[in-house]
């Protein structure tokens, strides 16, 4: 079931170009010659272009919007769901198109931008978007949006650049790109598991009761605010264990809209779903919730809790007039679920132990087998997630392999595939992002190594992102500290250079459930720092067709110590992989960067040592303490005692 939103206004038209035809070879594709040029990547778009246009017309759209979301605002999206990829070929993470009668437009950002050059074909038109808004849009189309897939924010800015044309956005029942849509995937079939969940309910409940605004109910939206609420997982996204769902949650029932034809007797026992108490959750159609959310907020003296971020447009303007709506950035399911108890941290740690086995098996493969010559990138993303798959309760990758040599790692978020694919060589850089699924925990981690000689830039670059990651991770900070007021540790010994990121420093991550899992980490939309918090800290630096260097460690948020105060806090790094020594220049680390260092090489000997024993994994330990030797301070302070020498030597010449 979908929605959307329609208003009409002029649009500019775009001029063709005229060019003459000329030879063209290359890995993107090239429009302005005749015929134009495409690459194999490219994917061709025109006949459901013409469906799409032929669908707006019967409706009178002059222009429609393709969000790159779908209607639960999800990171990642299960097949069925990827119109933008169906409708352009592109199947980057972030994207809006745009299709009119005489012209179709992709914005996207500079992650993605050559990206969606090698996939496009000269159907569509690349928009360079650098701030992230989609004010260009309104200022270039007519637009009928997906306004239930889109977040509220993104409403308000149209709302605002609409205004003065005077023009008003109304409903229309159909998603017009699924109509075009023949093949769509269908739902994956799911067992939905079970677990306790009644505690949790009671725990929300008492902090919509603690609050001042008096909410009488509380919309679920996000999909993962269901699965943890209810201790269940599905299979419906790719690498996230979640399952489509909304839940109402009021002080005395629960409604719960999901695909009925998917519960079991055995779920809808677990569920107490035959009683209609508190605590007894009513199971109704995932179509419903529209209807259902309509008839609740009809009632007099209800007031509806909803967090902005992942409640979409549809549902939010339901909910009228304002006195019945209570808003909030994160529901308070998402600001609990961020602190782990003590025995979920207990578990997300055990399982980075179990995983980092599986990247030291990858490291130490290729170290063996690139030499040789035969391996690639995509080998390695395999390799890496068939160690994992060997690993107890593993349930798979938590996101698409980030597997990247040479100038793919400066694409910070490149995947190879049979075309863009690269052979591994020791005269390149590596890079390798990648994370499991385990029924305790969900991982994600990236090292950067090189099997040959690194350039000084290289190993400079490398060191100064490690110094980022070492000052993140050792700081101490009051509780309640923001992320954002912290991030640029992370970036300065890299801005002592010139050198700077393009990317986030860091997001939560869950125990089973998404690997970027908000509201933690360091953007200024993210909840402050409490312990129990699990987040990323990831510097890195990206020199454009030449390498790519990331470092990312998961931390757990821990109290601390001080002389003289309290309620302080630090990070305690749970991701326990060596670094490549080949990379750091231990002469720019400070003493205590350095004893950082081997203070954590010595618990990567302690805790994974342990589990290798344990898996009897003899070469694998060998490989990892050869790789975790302590390094020696004699190189910090010859460093040291090298430039005050230089600094006398100056002053003797000035003399």
């Amino acid at each position: 079931m979908s929605f959307c939103k329609v208003f009409y206004f002029c649009f500019l038209l775009i001029s063709g170009n005229n060019a003459v035809a000329v030879t063209y070879e290359g890995t993107e594709r090239n429009c302005s010659v005749i015929p134009p040029y495409l690459p194999s990547t490219a994917v061709s778009t025109t006949l459901q272009l013409q469906e799409l246009r032929y669908q707006m017309r019967l409706m009178s759209i002059s222009a429609y919007i393709i969000p790159g979301t779908d209607a639960h605002l999800s990171e990642y999206l299960a097949p069925r769901d990827a119109r933008v990829a169906f409708m352009t070929g592109f199947t980057g993470s972030a994207g809006t198109a745009v299709v009119t009668q005489s012209k179709a437009a992709l914005w996207t950002d500079s992650r993605y931008w050559v990206q969606a050059e090698r996939q496009m074909d000269c159907n569509w038109e690349l928009e360079k978007d650098g701030g992230g808004d989609h004010i260009v849009l309104t200022s270039l189309f007519c637009v009928c949006d997906h306004l239930q897939f889109s977040p509220l924010e993104t409403q308000e800015e149209y709302a605002i650049n609409l205004e003065s044309s005077n023009r008003t956005l109304k409903s229309m029942p159909d998603n017009l790109v699924d109509k075009v849509w023949k093949n769509r995937p269908p739902i994956p079939p799911d067992s939905l598991t079970q677990r306790s969940w009644q505690t949790k309910v009671e725990h929300i409940r008492n902090q919509m009761r603690d609050n001042p605004y008096e909410p009488t109910a509380l919309l679920l939206s996000a999909l993962d605010e269901t699965a943890w609420l209810f201790n269940m997982r599905g299979n419906d996204i790719p690498y996230n264990p979640f399952f489509y769902s909304y839940t109402l949650l009021t002080m005395d029932e629960i409604w719960v809209f999901l695909h009925m034809n998917r519960l079991t007797d055995e779920l809808k026992a677990y569920l107490n779903s035959s009683c209609t108490g508190p605590l007894c959750v009513q199971l109704k159609n995932y179509e419903d919730v529209l209807g259902h959310l309509k008839t609740y907020v009809a009632q007099p003296g209800v007031k509806v809790w909803i967090g902005t971020e992942y409640t979409n447009y549809a549902l939010y303007e339901i909910i009228t007039p304002q006195d019945k709506l209570m808003t909030s950035s994160y529901s308070p399911v998402l600001t609990t679920k961020a602190v782990k108890d003590d025995k979920e941290q207990q578990i997300l740690r055990d399982a980075h132990v179990r995983d980092a086995v599986a990247v030291i098996q990858l490291l130490m493969w290729l170290e063996q087998a690139v030499p040789k010559g035969t391996e690639t990138e995509l080998s390695a993303a395999e390799y890496v997630n068939k160690c994992r798959s060997q690993q107890k309760d593993s349930r798979g990758p938590s996101f698409e392999t980030i597997s990247a040599s040479g100038p793919n790692a400066a694409l910070a978020h490149y995947s190879p595939t049979e075309e863009t694919n690269r052979k591994l060589t020791v005269d390149e850089m590596y890079l390798v992002d990648s994370g499991g699924q385990y029924l305790d925990g969900t991982t994600d981690i990236t090292r950067t190594v090189h099997w040959g000689t690194p350039t000084a830039m290289q190993k400079e670059a490398f060191t100064r992102v490690l110094m980022g990651n070492i000052e993140l991770s050792r700081t101490i900070f009051p509780s309640g500290t923001r992320g954002v007021n912290m991030e640029m540790l992370g970036r300065r010994a890299l801005w002592q250079v010139g050198l700077n990121y393009g990317h986030g420093t860091g997001h939560g991550v869950g125990n089973y459930f998404g690997v970027h899992e908000w509201p933690v980490g360091f953007q200024s939309n993210n909840v402050p720092f409490r312990p129990g918090m699990f987040t990323s800290i990831e510097p890195g630096y990206y020199k454009d067709n030449d390498f790519g260097i990331r470092i990312e460690d998961i931390v757990v948020i821990v109290p601390v110590n001080t002389k003289y105060g309290h309620n302080y806090l630090t990070f305690e790094t749970v991701s326990l992989v060596p670094y490549d020594r080949k990379l750091i220049d231990t002469s720019l680390l400070s003493s205590e960067q350095l004893e950082w260092l081997n203070n954590y090489y010595k618990t990567i000997r302690e805790l994974v040592g342990a589990e290798l024993d344990k898996q009897k994994l003899k070469e694998e330990k060998d490989w990892m303490l050869k790789h975790t030797e302590p390094f020696s301070s004699a190189s910090v302070c010859s460093s040291s005692l090298t430039v005050v020498a230089l600094a006398i030597a100056l002053l003797h010449n000035l003399v």
